[in-house]
């Protein structure tokens, strides 16, 4: 799939950024009127939360590429599925929906391809059981795990009752999830965390009206008073910052490279990458700040130079977990030994990807350790001799990684991927954009 010599240059936007996506399609679907959603990502996760809500009665057009046209039924105007909701690879899709429809009077069976349904949900199902909701799994790897196919039955007349939550870890599915479970209950819901999580839900709702309220490490909606009534206002997508992690990384990496990524969310729970590269003396620039529906957005121009190691940790990893193995891929062309702890979460993402990201970039010559919540990397020029294949394991972000590591790598060599098609759950523009920028990169 790769193989790339020179200096990367230009100026790029890159796919909406997911996370807010999802809440776009859903937030849109459950306001009380018709909401166009400009510039969704249009990857395969996204399109497993779109096909959910279509399936629970919800018309949603497409207006050609980045812009849909939702119809909105409402808080309590969602129907009973006819079949299962197929979540495909997507976590987010799977937890917000039980959310979403926890409150509802009917039952709803939700599942996933393999890898899906091999991910917890138990501290997803527990909170919305306290709220009562009856959800349904499967037994798995863990015992006294809950796993998917899920069943989600709300209460037969009613609403569901408000908690008060403290969750052990920080995750903004969790608490997402319980919010909107909120939306449909009576009394106020809190969630408390122990640290930032993502607050695109939060944002996103106050925007439309929705009674919530952050404060520190709290978030509560209380609907009392209100007229649960979601208001149908235009919703824009601003690009992922995990995908812009790739690009960004790579003209750090690539020696020679300058290039901008238009237009990116820089919300400051995801804004971890900016902070850990930062700290590790790349140069990166935020230009043209704006807010577009709550969410910051900002031009991101990045230009090669050398990179010192670091040590990354506690509420730092948790605001940049989606984007570790492109900093680990950072760190082995860093100055250095750089230590990533607290990433326990990794473990269970589309692949272990603590495990997987050390045995990809041992390919690639690096020195580096597998810890229990995090790896060891010590830095200097990675280099491939002679062709190379790396596996995936069907996880998205392992393949980008991937690519990036080979674009900087010393040595003629080329490098397959093995399983790239899974780019496109998430950055399906990837190899168009990185080619943009003047890699060789393509599809085999």
């Amino acid at each position: 799939m790769t193989g790339a010599r020179g200096p990367l240059r230009g100026s790029v936007t890159v796919a909406g950024d997911k996370s807010i996506g999802h809440r776009a399609i859903m937030a849109g679907a459950l306001a009380a009127g018709t909401v166009t959603v400009r510039g969704p990502g249009g990857g395969e996760d996204n399109r497993r939360t779109l096909e959910a809500l279509r399936a629970l009665g919800v018309v949603i057009e497409e207006r050609g590429p980045g812009e849909l046209t939702i119809h909105g039924v409402g808080l309590d105007g969602l129907r009973a599925p006819a079949a299962l909701l197929d979540c495909g690879n997507s976590g987010t899709s799977i937890r917000l929906l039980s959310g979403l429809l926890a409150s509802r009077p009917f039952t709803s069976a939700l599942s996933g391809d393999t890898s899906l349904n091999g991910r917890p949900m138990r501290r997803v199902a527990d909170p919305l059981t306290r709220m009562g909701a009856r959800i349904e799994g499967a037994s798995g790897a863990k015992a006294g795990e809950l796993y998917p196919p899920l069943r989600v039955t709300g209460p037969a007349s009613g609403r569901l009752t408000g908690i008060d939550h403290t969750s052990k870890v920080a995750s903004a599915q969790v608490k997402s999830a319980i919010l909107l479970a909120g939306l449909g209950a009576e009394g106020p819901t809190r969630v408390r965390e122990p640290g930032p999580s993502r607050d695109h839900t939060e944002r996103m709702l106050a925007y439309l009206g929705a009674p919530i309220r952050v404060e520190g490490g709290l978030s509560e909606l209380d609907p009392t008073g209100w007229d649960r009534r979601l208001e149908p206002r235009p919703l824009e997508v601003p690009g992922d910052i995990s995908a812009a992690a790739f690009p960004l990384v790579a003209a750090l990496v690539v020696e020679g490279s300058e290039l901008t990524v238009r237009e990116v969310g820089v919300n400051p729970t995801r804004t971890g990458l900016l902070d850990a590269l930062a700290a590790m003396g790349a140069d990166v620039v935020c230009g043209a700040e704006r807010v577009a529906c709550g969410e910051p957005v900002a031009d991101l121009r990045a230009r090669a130079g050398r990179l010192r190691a670091v040590t990354l940790g506690g509420e730092l990893v948790v605001r940049a977990i989606d984007e570790l193995p492109i900093l680990a891929v950072a760190a082995a062309f860093a100055d250095g030994v750089t230590t990533i702890r607290d990433a326990e979460e990794l473990r269970v993402k589309e692949s272990d990807r603590i495990a997987t990201t050390t045995r990809e970039l041992r390919r690639f010559g690096v020195e580096i350790e597998e810890r229990e919540g995090g790896m060891v990397i010590h830095g200097g020029s990675a280099r491939v001799r002679g062709p190379l294949r790396c596996e995936s394991e069907g996880d998205h972000r392992i393949a980008m990684a991937c690519a990036v590591a080979a674009l900087a790598a010393a040595g003629e060599h080329s490098v397959d991927i093995a399983d790239a098609g899974n780019i496109a759950t998430s950055f399906p523009q990837f190899v168009a954009v990185m080619r943009a920028l003047g890699a060789e990169v393509d599809w085999r």
